[in-house]
């Protein structure tokens, strides 16, 4: 990766200096594909006491502007090349997301076996139902939330007479139940 700065350029120490070209080293890995070696400009700008670092990098026609600001011009440029960093990784992701589409071709050209393959069960869709939560019942108590499972349901929601509390009452596979207290 090239770098070309800027503006004033203070001079960092060695290791200040070793850590920022590992860093572009690091950057340069995400940016440059294809065998072509990427460029980004850093321009630093000085007002009163703060630092602005900018750094501007192309990524496949697509132009990353960051900047970063404090009070040394290292951890200005480091803050820069974080959120660049970040961008290059998210711009990654979507694009590698939205490309992965199955083709439709594949399907059609594969010579037809003499075996043909078994197709995965198909998976009914799922319905969801809507519960009235308008019509206002009075409470119950747990024998009177037993009482309306017995037809036919699996759980019951329920506001306790005692507490209350919405409540829960859930049928086990092995018969018993399961309470559930709000």
């Amino acid at each position: 990766m090239k770098i070309s700065y800027t503006g004033k350029i203070p001079k960092l120490q060695p290791t200040q200096e070793q850590k920022l070209e590992a860093r572009f080293v690091k950057l340069g890995k995400l940016l440059d594909r294809r065998g072509e070696e990427k460029d980004a400009r850093i321009i630093l700008t000085t007002v009163r006491h703060l630092t602005h670092a900018e750094i501007t990098a192309n990524w496949y026609d697509h132009p990353f502007v960051c900047t970063g600001s404090d009070s040394d011009v290292y951890s200005a440029v480091t803050k820069a090349v974080d959120k660049l960093e970040k961008q290059v990784q998210k711009q990654q992701a979507k694009w590698r997301d939205t490309k992965r589409v199955a083709n439709k071709g594949t399907e059609a050209s594969a010579p037809a076996s003499a075996e043909a393959s078994p197709e995965p069960p198909e998976i009914p869709e799922r319905k969801i139902y809507r519960v009235n939560q308008h019509s206002r019942r009075k409470p119950m108590t747990i024998e009177e939330a037993m009482l309306e499972m017995e037809k036919d349901r699996d759980y019951m929601v329920y506001r306790d007479a005692e507490t209350d509390r919405l409540s829960v009452l859930v049928r086990r596979r092995d018969g018993h139940f399961d309470l559930v207290e709000a």
